[in-house]
């Protein structure tokens, strides 16, 4: 009986080791890192303008505060802040001078002693300018004929001339004194004498009343100030290392003011001298004022009065070609700046150097080329030579 032959296929023996070659491609390919995600932004070439942010006021140019030219009883004010005055023309207060009184029995008797003294004064005086004459004439007389020295004559002279102003003093106090004494009748004291119009000193505005009462005020007390609303500039208190990087017509840009849209200004001036001043941390700093003019039209900005809180933007410097890109995507590495650029898919650490900053973009003076891709907020995470993978480009 003839055998028939197998039909069992040969078995392959390198498929288990094909099995194991994928699982442990697969287990290195698992355990191997995966890309960081990252956000990142181009450098741009643009505009760009570096600011001083500060809080300023307003303030109207010239003020103008009417005093009360004599001392009296002031009659009621009816003027209210905003009322329009006119200079040289507007009676803004009236002042009742006060009339000469008689003086009591007490004060009068005080001056009469005060008389007295000055009486006895001038005598003695008078006496002391007679010995000091007479002194002068004898040595005169011996300097002619030699026996004494010019110093001599000269201190006789000296002592002469102090006698006499001694004398003209006593006189001036004797003649205050009965000034004191002069007799004010009851029908004086009752004398009144014309009422003093105080008139407005400039055009414009009364900002603020001071004596609205009636009631008596002295020579010099103030009683109104007068300005012009219109007339405004903006006050800015900033640091003295900003201020100092500022020049006189330096753009400027106030919001927050109350107003739909931004006012214009420039800068006139930076005051000379700094002040120190303590912040809200208890941090002392040193601080310089920085005077706007506001070039926006008054027709655009009625609604703004003095003393209005604003917020300036200064431009310190700006340029419309500019590589940049946003401040985040720098860092300090030792005394240098330095980004992460990505590049074939990898995070590649260049040192760059930065120029100006607007506070949310910053100016790449080399380093970087147009179109770079930079990655934003690095920290600790990004390494040199690392795989990335961006999930974010800001423009």
């Amino acid at each position: 009986m003839t055998a028939l032959p197998s039909s069992k296929k040969p078995k392959r023996r390198w498929l288990p080791y094909v099995i194991a070659a994928l699982v442990i491609a697969l287990i290195a390919l698992g355990l191997q890192p995966q890309p960081a995600p990252v956000e990142t932004a181009r450098a741009v070439i643009g505009p760009l303008r570096a600011t001083v942010s500060e809080e300023g006021k307003t303030r109207i140019r010239q003020r103008y505060v009417v005093s009360a030219p004599v001392s009296g009883q002031l009659r009621r004010i009816s003027f209210k802040p905003g009322a329009a005055v006119e200079a040289g023309v507007t009676v803004v207060a009236i002042i009742d001078p006060l009339p000469a009184s008689p003086l009591d029995a007490r004060n009068r008797a005080l001056a009469e002693a005060r008389r007295i003294s000055a009486i006895t004064l001038l005598e003695k005086s008078h006496n002391s300018h007679e010995l000091a004459k007479s002194e002068l004439r004898r040595i005169g007389q011996m300097y002619e004929a030699k026996t004494i020295s010019p110093q001599d004559l000269e201190s006789a002279q000296m002592r002469e001339n102090a006698a006499a102003r001694e004398v003209a003093s006593a006189e001036g106090a004797l003649r205050q004194v009965e000034a004191e004494l002069a007799e004010v009748t009851p029908t004086d004291a009752a004398i009144k004498t014309d009422p003093v119009a105080v008139k407005a000193t400039a055009s414009g505005s009364i900002l603020h009343v001071f004596q609205e009462s009636s009631r008596a005020v002295s020579q010099g007390t103030p009683l109104l100030e007068i300005g012009d609303p219109t007339d405004l500039e903006v006050v800015v208190e900033m640091l003295s290392r900003d201020g100092a990087a500022l020049v006189p017509g330096a753009k400027v840009e106030l919001e927050q003011w109350g107003g739909a849209t931004p006012l214009e200004g420039k800068v006139r001036l930076v005051e000379p001298a700094a002040f120190t001043k303590i912040s809200a941390l208890g941090v002392e700093e040193q601080r310089v004022n920085v005077v706007v003019d506001i070039t926006t039209p008054i027709e655009q900005r009625r609604t703004l009065g003095d003393n209005f809180r604003v917020e300036a933007h200064i431009v310190a410097w700006e340029n419309d070609h500019v590589l940049q890109l946003p401040s985040s995507g720098i860092f300090r590495r030792a005394t240098d700046w330095a980004a992460f650029v990505v590049r074939h898919g990898r995070a590649e650490l260049i040192p760059v150097k930065a120029g100006r900053s607007s506070g949310t973009a910053i100016q790449v003076e080399s380093g970087l080329a147009e179109g770079d891709e930079v990655i934003l907020y690095p920290g600790d995470r990004v390494k040199d030579g690392q795989r990335v993978k961006p999930m974010q480009v800001t423009r």
